[in-house]
């Protein structure tokens, strides 16, 4: 079991929240931080690390002993305690000296057993009903001179290593310095002023604080008044080697450091506030702390949930499913809501608009005037079959005779034969609506989801009614091409005449100039008429006037890549396999001539094919109608017909041409006015005032109303996981309620200043001062050295201890020390037993007043 108790108490609350988040479907994601130990070669960064956890797992030894990161990841698991790496999937370490067995292997696996590094992190998951969800990240400690397989640039490979981790905001530092070292060349701080130059996420920790020499402590430092830190800094004593070897455990160990600290005459009086339990309180608060701040976000969301499941909730405390009043308010309620959604869709109303498609009524709009105007141009102006029959009829009615006059009767047979053409695109115009009817009617009918048979028999008897109805629209639509076709009436106003006929062709392209060149529609096309080498395809921004028909880059309309003029321009459909899964159309020239560069038509396509009909729609109003199946033969069956033709036929062809030409536009016009209001009349009308009147009689005459009204399962199921998270939610809001009274979360303490702190790392010339150096230049008046390196610093009396004086100008320097080129610097250990312990520096008399040296500036 760890013997970290404020992780303990901690962890109860936390899995009571996760519980409260599970039965309302999210995920408690409250993101503990990571916790990253960093500091030099054997300064005690993994018996720290060791410590926080409480288990005794990582390898241990002199020099550089962690030569790879090893991220540890702590989970929460309710029974039972193992370990997990990630390159052994499947497979459990129960014994965690196995553990520390396979980190040793793994290591030597990637970088060899001669020292080497390697910046691959070793990923271990330990789990266990003990632990939080944390993080916990063992570095490699930093040095500056390669030894045994190491690279050159050991030190920058480090520093890269550790900043993967500490640059993260949610990572806590752990700066471990041993005591027998100078702080103010502490690598660990160094690293964490760069990083995290405010002190918020820094801790320092010191070690070793048993292996200074006698008479040497590190009080001021540990009461952050000497070298400070904003958070400070906690002593700890961690096993020695001899402890390990010898299975020491951790409690044992724990024991031990209180037992220092208590008796040393230097930190008794701060004993509670040293020591592996006090540096775990300090992490421990910080999780609190970090839980405490992630609350108000969660709270406000839950709060919310709350809220927009409140009135649901509130229908649902005293629901009874079989209360017959209850089934007979509810279906009124499901009735008019069908209405009001059927009328917002067709009318355009309501609060809730859909913004990505079209849908209902701007559906019906479209079919109006997009697609049954182009279906009747199709039909209107075939022009080769139309003059084909005019001539035949007009030898027909001659006979035997030879006509002096052009007959009255051929222009009425041709009219009403083309009046009757008019049918089928009108009937299909009716379709169209029907199914579009239907598709509404079956969106209002979904919030009916909750009574299937309701939903089902409304469908049923509404779906009939439009079917009667679209009947009745046929047929009056029937009745209104027959009306047309009855009587021919030559008195119109807007009717030629015959003494106008032969004039009708220079009036109908003076009224088509009279338009002008204003601009009927903007949007992109795909144009697929491009070599290979440019894509083969391109969207561009096609612009469409009266006139003209041109594209350029972008729709700022700078770039002009083409203008192509609508004279003589005709419209064509492409199967859509032609080019790939877009819907596509093409203009040609009736003049067989190159409309773009070497290509006789323009090849251009859409997303969808109701963008592609809307393109019609527009390149109708311009005058460019779509190609007929007779054009395709027109060679064919334009020399037989032709050549037949005397001149004086030729004039009566034209003329009964030019008549059923203004004769039909009056019909057409007629016909695109009268069928929308027709079908808005029968279709669209009746049917909304047999939904508001009519469809409640029906589904009480179909049968047994209550049975209409059987919720079914899945609804039953909502109901019930409603009021479940709704009370869980509850019971979350009340948990949070709970971590705020039982945990207590400090503030942050006020900036210090760290300038003290080097900017750029030592050089490889920097004297190792030690850590009691530092505090002798805090205490004692500085002393004029000599030039030798190996001096030794002078005895100091027994007793007694001065009061600063006056702190000189500038603080002395050291000499640097003596090193073999080729080895790395000694580093400080245990001494061994029965070795005489190395000398103390004694302080002054006490007849002498030392000064205070300066911090350096």
């Amino acid at each position: 079991m760890t013997t970290n108790q404020g992780m303990e108490q901690l962890i109860p609350l936390v899995n009571k929240l996760q519980d409260a988040f599970a039965h309302t479907g999210s995920t408690l994601n409250i993101d503990l931080p990571q916790i990253a130990v960093v500091g030099g070669q054997s300064a005690g960064k993994s018996s720290v690390l060791e410590n926080f956890v409480g288990k005794d797992f990582l390898p241990r030894g002199s020099g550089i002993v962690t030569r790879r990161p090893l991220v540890l990841q702590l989970i929460t698991a309710k029974n039972g305690e193992w370990g997990e790496f990630l390159h052994c999937k499947g497979k459990k370490f129960t014994d965690f000296n196995e553990i520390r067995k396979e980190i040793e292997e793994e290591t030597d696996r990637m970088t060899g057993s001669n020292k080497g590094i390697s910046a691959i992190p070793i990923n271990l998951r330990v789990h266990s009903p003990h632990v939080l969800n944390l993080t916990l990240v063992d570095l490699p400690g930093m040095t500056k001179v390669p030894v045994g397989d190491q690279p050159a640039d050991i030190e920058q490979q480090i520093r890269d290593m550790i900043m993967q981790f500490v640059v993260k905001d949610n990572c806590l530092i752990l700066a471990v310095s041993p005591a027998n070292s100078d702080l103010a060349n502490s690598d660990a701080l160094k690293i964490a002023k760069e990083f995290d130059p405010q002190g918020i996420r820094t801790i320092g920790v010191i070690t070793k604080l048993d292996l200074m020499d006698e008479g040497t402590d590190a009080k001021h430092i540990l009461e952050n008044k000497h070298l400070p830190l904003r958070r400070g800094y906690v002593g700890v004593v961690n096993r020695s080697q001899k402890d390990i070897d010898g299975n020491k455990d951790i409690k044992a160990a724990l024991s031990a450091e209180r037992r220092f600290f208590l008796s040393h005459p230097a930190y008794r009086h701060m004993a509670d506030k040293l020591g592996t339990p006090y540096l775990q309180k300090i992490l421990n608060q910080q999780l609190t702390n970090h839980i405490k701040e992630t609350l108000p976000a969660l709270r406000n969301k839950l709060q919310k949930q709350m809220m927009d499941m409140e009135k649901e909730v509130e229908e649902f405390k005293n629901f009874k499913p079989d209360d017959p009043s209850r089934k007979t308010k509810a279906m009124l309620q499901m009735i008019q809501g069908f209405n009001n959604s059927f009328e917002q869709l067709i009318e355009g109303t309501g609060a809730s608009i859909d913004t990505l498609e079209l849908s209902g009524g701007a559906k019906i709009n479209r079919i109006f005037h997009e697609r049954f105007p182009y279906e009747l141009v199709k039909m209107e102006f075939d022009e080769q079959t139309l003059r084909k029959e005019i001539s035949v009829v007009i030898q027909n009615i001659h006979a035997i005779r030879t006509g002096l006059f052009t007959p009255d009767t051929a222009f009425e047979e041709i009219v009403k034969s083309q009046i009757a053409k008019l049918k089928d695109p009108a009937l299909k115009c009716v379709e169209l609506v029907s199914t579009e009817l239907m598709n509404v009617l079956r969106k209002c009918s979904d919030k009916m989801g909750r009574y299937p048979m309701l939903r089902e028999e409304t469908d049923r008897v509404v779906s009939t009614n439009v079917r009667e109805k679209e009947a009745m629209t046929k047929e009056q639509v029937k009745f209104l091409i027959n009306c047309e076709i009855s009587y021919i009436n030559t008195n119109h106003e807007d009717f030629i005449g015959f003494a106008n006929a032969s004039q009708k062709g220079v009036d109908r392209g003076a009224k088509k100039k009279s338009v002008g060149n204003q601009v009927i529609r903007k949007g992109w096309l795909t144009m697929h008429n491009l070599s290979f080498i440019k894509g083969g395809s391109r969207d561009f921004w096609f612009t469409l006037s009266a006139e003209q028909f041109q594209w350029y880059k972008d729709e700022e309309e700078k770039d002009k890549k083409f203008l192509l003029s609508l004279d003589n321009i005709r419209l064509r459909d492409l199967e859509k396999g032609f080019m790939s899964s877009k819907y596509g159309f093409a203009l040609f020239s009736t003049e067989s001539r190159n409309v773009y560069k070497d290509y006789r038509q323009l090849e251009l396509s859409a997303e969808t094919q109701e963008e592609v009909d809307s393109w019609k729609a527009s390149f109708l109003r311009a005058g460019v109608y779509p190609e007929r199946s007779t054009e395709k033969n027109q060679d064919s069956t334009s020399g037989s017909s032709e050549t037949s033709l005397d001149p004086q036929l030729e004039r009566q062809v034209e003329t009964i041409r030019n008549l059923v030409d203004s004769y039909m536009a009056i019909v057409s016009k007629t016909i695109r006015d009268l069928v929308p209001k027709i079908i808005m009349n029968i279709m669209i009308g009746q049917t909304k005032e047999f939904i508001a009147t009519e469809v409640l009689a029906h589904l009480y005459s179909s049968g047994n109303g209550t049975d209409l009204m059987e919720e079914s399962h899945e609804e039953a199921e909502r109901r019930d996981t409603m009021l479940k998270m709704y009370h869980s939610l509850k019971e979350a809001l009340k948990v949070m309620g709970d971590i705020n009274m039982k945990t207590v979360q400090t503030n942050l303490p006020p900036p210090v200043d760290n300038s003290w702190i080097p900017e750029e790392p030592a050089t490889n010339g920097t004297p190792a001062q030690s850590l009691y150096a530092s505090q002798q230049s805090y205490n004692r008046q500085p002393s004029v050295r000599s030039s030798s390196p190996a001096r030794r610093p002078p005895s100091r009396p027994q007793m007694g201890r001065m009061a600063p004086g006056p702190p000189p100008t500038q603080a002395p320097s050291l000499p640097p020390p003596i090193m073999p080129s080729n080895a790395a610097p000694p580093i400080p250990n245990r001494p061994m037993p029965g070795r005489a312990p190395p000398s103390i520096p004694r302080r002054p008399a006490p007849s002498q007043k030392p000064m205070i040296p300066q911090r350096p500036t």
